[in-house]
């Protein structure tokens, strides 16, 4: 998938030499906001210069997977005079470059390339600077870049800054020869990061001027240095200039003459917008206006932040907080990035850690907007795909590793001038968004009302209020006490999970046609179309309002029941119920009106501050629209409305989880799977293991051969003649081979024995016990973790005995009969010592409620964990050997 705008759009040649020199120049970059500056730059110098004209093919790097373009880019380069890269960090379309310029890269009078991946970097040539050698090469630069590399991707441009400010004391290092070549690529940077029109064309002038020699005669080409921007600061449409101290921007922002008194009130909710600098100084800066313009007129206060690097989280710091707390007290409510990029780092690399810390510090909802880079407006809106792959992967998947939120497209792009065009229905969709979440902040505790919804799982088959792994209504009942012992309006909490169910749906057992669910409010069918003006696409699939799900024939039905200011709703079906897939892949389907209904009484009649899906899964998330980057015509986009939605999801499903944070804009907490306990052996298998005690017991006398026959009949009735080569009688069996097959089948029976089954159901907000806490911790402590460097427990004894814990596996499983014995010794002391750490935490319920630190200064006293190992017969393991393991399993608890 490509974009089908043609680089054409980006070429530009003087009308007239008028005797001029011509100089070729090829470009190719991720993102457009540098074609207008590009384009105006060129425009100038070919209007003013009397010396030099300039001539320009541009390049987007996705546009060169189509084959007719790269033809087209290689041909242009192969007749350039200068070829300028910039974040080139898609492998397979950067190794497409490499392949199209090192083979003119002599020919070139200048190629240079900022900052991407290495195999481009190598291609810069400046006079006697290159980076040919990048990655291995001893010089100061090289060593500088690479190490600022290896601390963190995302400082590689602030780096290459620093270097600039610092390098008269780096060309100390340089022979002379070098040192104005090097001093040259740090300047086109510069004016690379100024970005400006002007900045641009300085730099095409100076580049002509010092490599290219278009007066024929060495007179030197005029050009300015580079007009420089802060690093960091704060911008604002209407301000005079940028702004590098906060306070100096609240003053200003409080002097204003055309905003109402209460954006000026320091409490008005406060939206801090996270920008990049080249936007602002290219112009490109529509979608910014347009969202700092609707924020302001919603009533917030806005602070717009920008960065000339890749570090985000540096005017996060500076400006997001207080300046009379001394960066103590956040001042925003909510902060919003419309950059696209992790906070800290680029499309390549990332310091999610440094990201992660000073958002956790800033404690605000972080939303994560796009710019359509890879498609045209048009192009986006023409996809049942919706968002370019490749822009999914760099600026969804990537924030949300720092913790990002809402990946809601806010502006699309000119196919003919790149620039960025701001799309009104997603502005307001982020600005309404944004400002429910800094409503829901500042909002009283005994004001806010919370909308909790339940399912039936599976979808459409299971019984209402079920969800995977998951004690629903036990677990709503667990959040809706300790929201109650917490300030919040809850009324009426019935004296149990058992009566919260009955007074909900009725009757334990129902699915979603029973009529005994609690009716919480009648719709009108007037009201509903009146609230929900999407409601005309849906009677195409179901006919006029309302319908026949969720109705009385008259009225639509609302199921659920509201306990003060939390609303506990069923969320109706797919409305597909024979053939469910069909809501997901025909074009043609949609929600029926009843869901519709639902989800309008949430919004506009119960006004819910925000909703919480309770528990794996719904069917929000699945509704028709497009796969990632929903338009306003996407049902998952109509449906959640502008609610914050918070849905707790099971961790072992992140796939599903991960639709619904990016198609229903979910905020997503997950909820432990129940502890997995071994499945133990039962019957046949039970007195098959019995027999194999035996025989260790009796192997030395007359008995072993009658035992041994007991012990293959029965593992032919338990089956396991489909798992072990079994011979017919024991009598052609020499002793050894005795003890090799009911060591196979000792070792079939541990596995049988060790499977995992989850124990019962899990319940938020309840600890587990003491013995749900074991099942899981002997399983976490049996695994080796060597990029933790962790040994697990089996380990640590085998290594006590002077053996290999591998070496005992592989032995086992070949049926050596002492080696399976061990590791069933070795199992059980691992049990045991997992129990007498869990002993140590667990409160007078039995359950691990609040750990506390494990205390490994015993005066004297063993700890428990260890003597249950001694005891066990492994008396060489010592305490010190086992602290990292404890103190990791004491993590996990």
């Amino acid at each position: 998938m490509f974009t089908h705008v043609k680089p054409m759009v980006r070429h530009i040649a003087p009308d007239d030499l008028q005797g001029r020199s011509l100089i070729k120049v090829v470009y190719v970059v991720l993102e457009p906001q540098y074609q207008g500056s590009l384009s105006a730059a060129v425009h100038s110098i070919n209007r003013k210069n009397p010396n030099m004209a300039v001539e320009i093919n541009g390049y987007l790097l996705e546009e060169l997977r189509s084959p007719e373009n790269y033809e087209a880019f290689k041909r242009d380069v192969a007749e350039a005079n200068i070829f300028i890269g910039s974040l080139i960090f898609i492998e397979e379309l950067a190794e497409k470059v490499v392949a199209a310029v090192e083979p003119v890269r002599d020919r070139l009078d200048v190629a240079v390339v900022f900052p991407s991946m290495p195999q481009v970097m190598r291609l810069n040539k400046m006079g006697s600077f290159s980076m040919a050698q990048l990655g291995q090469s001893k010089s100061a630069i090289a060593q500088f870049m690479r190490k600022r590399k290896e601390q963190s991707g995302a400082s590689f441009q602030d780096g290459m800054l620093k270097l600039l400010q610092t390098l008269p004391k780096v060309l100390k290092y340089l022979p002379l020869d070098k040192a104005q070549d090097a001093r040259n690529f740090m300047l086109s940077f510069q004016y690379w990061l100024g970005g400006s029109s002007e900045n641009l064309e300085n730099f095409l002038l100076m580049l002509a001027d010092k490599y290219i020699n278009p007066t024929g005669d060495r007179r030197s080409v005029a050009y300015q240095e580079p007009v420089t921007y802060p690093d960091i600061g704060i911008w604002h449409p209407l301000a005079p200039h940028m702004f590098e101290d906060v306070k100096e921007y609240l003053n200003w922002h409080a002097s204003r003459s055309d905003i109402e008194e209460d954006l000026k009130d320091p409490l008005a909710p406060t939206i801090g917008l996270v920008l990049q600098r080249t936007h602002l100084i290219t112009g490109d800066d529509a979608h910014y206006v347009a969202i700092v313009q609707e924020l302001e007129c919603m009533g917030a206060r806005v602070i717009p932040v920008f960065a000339g690097g890749l570090d985000f989280s540096k005017p996060v710091d500076a400006f997001f907080y207080d300046p009379l707390s001394k960066g103590q007290t956040p001042i925003v409510d909510v902060a919003i990035s419309l950059t696209g990029f992790a906070l800290v780092g680029g499309p390549a690399r990332q310091d999610h850690p440094k990201a992660i810390d000073a958002l956790k510090r800033l404690n605000r909802p972080y939303m994560v907007t796009l710019p359509l880079v890879f498609q045209t407006t048009e192009e986006w809106q023409d996809s049942d795909l919706g968002l370019h792959p490749i822009q999914v992967a760099l600026q969804i998947a990537i924030p949300e590793l720092d913790g990002a939120i809402e990946p809601i497209i806010v502006s699309g792009r000119d196919g003919t001038t790149g620039k960025a065009i701001a799309l009104q229905d997603r502005v307001e969709a982020v600005a309404q968004r944004a400002m429910k979440w800094a409503n829901l902040r500042r909002k009283p505790k005994l004001q806010k009302r919370l909308a909790i919804t339940i399912f039936s799982f599976p979808p459409d088959k299971g019984n209402v209020g079920t969800a995977a792994y998951l004690d629903v209504f036990g677990s709503i009942y667990e959040v809706m006490k300790a929201m109650q012992q917490n300030g919040y309006d809850v009324q009426d909490l019935p004296e149990s999970a058992e009566a919260l169910m009955q007074a909900v749906i009725h009757d334990p057992q129902a699915q979603y046609a029973n009529p005994e669910l609690n009716i919480a409010y009648r719709m009108s069918v007037p009201e509903y179309e009146r609230l929900t003006p999407y409601h005309k696409r849906l009677e195409e699939n179901w006919g006029a309002a309302p319908g026949h799900l969720n109705t009385d024939g008259q009225d639509l039905l609302i199921f659920g029941k509201a306990f003060g200011n939390v609303f506990v709703g069923v969320q109706p079906t797919f409305g597909y119920e024979g053939d469910p897939m069909r809501l997901l892949f025909s074009r043609s389907a949609s929600p029926h009106h009843g869901f519709a209904a639902y989800y309008t009484y949430l919004e506009h009649l119960w006004a819910a501050d925000a909703v919480l899906h309770f528990g794996t899964h719904g069917s929000l998330e699945f509704m028709p629209g497009k796969q990632m980057g929903m338009s306003g015509d996407c049902y998952p986009d109509h449906l959640i409305g502008n609610i914050p939605n918070i849905y707790y999801y099971a961790a072992n499903n992140p796939s599903e989880a991960t639709i619904a944070k990016r198609r229903s804009y979910a905020e997503t907490i997950s909820y432990l799977t129940p502890p997995a306990e071994n499945a133990g052996l039962y019957k046949g298998l039970k007195e098959l293991s019995d027999l194999i005690g035996s025989y260790q017991t009796l192997k030395d006398t007359g008995r072993s051969v009658p035992i041994v026959n007991a012990i293959i009949e029965k593992c032919r009735l338990v089956n396991l003649d489909k798992d072990i080569d079994l011979p017919e009688e024991a009598q052609t069996l020499t002793s050894d081979d005795r003890d090799t097959l009911v060591g196979k089948v000792y070792i079939k029976l541990m596995e049988i024995e060790s499977r995992l089954l989850p124990c019962g159901l899990h319940v938020i907000g309840k600890p587990p016990t003491a013995a749900e806490a074991i099942a899981t911790l002997v399983n976490i402590a049996s695994i080796d973790r060597p990029e933790d460097e962790l040994l697990g427990l089996p380990s640590i004894l085998a290594n006590s005995l002077g053996r290999s814990i591998d070496e005992i596996y592989k032995n086992s499983d070949r049926g050596v009969l002492d080696d399976v014995q061990l590791l069933f010794d070795i199992t059980q002391a691992v049990r045991a010592a997992v129990t007498a750490l869990v002993q140590e935490q667990i409160d007078a319920d039995g359950r691990v409620s609040i750990v506390s630190k494990l205390n490994f200064l015993n005066m004297g006293r063993k700890e428990p964990w260890l003597e249950a190992l001694h005891n066990a017969g492994y008396a060489k393991v010592e305490s010190d050997t086992l602290k990292p393991l404890i103190e990791y399993l004491e993590f996990c608890l």
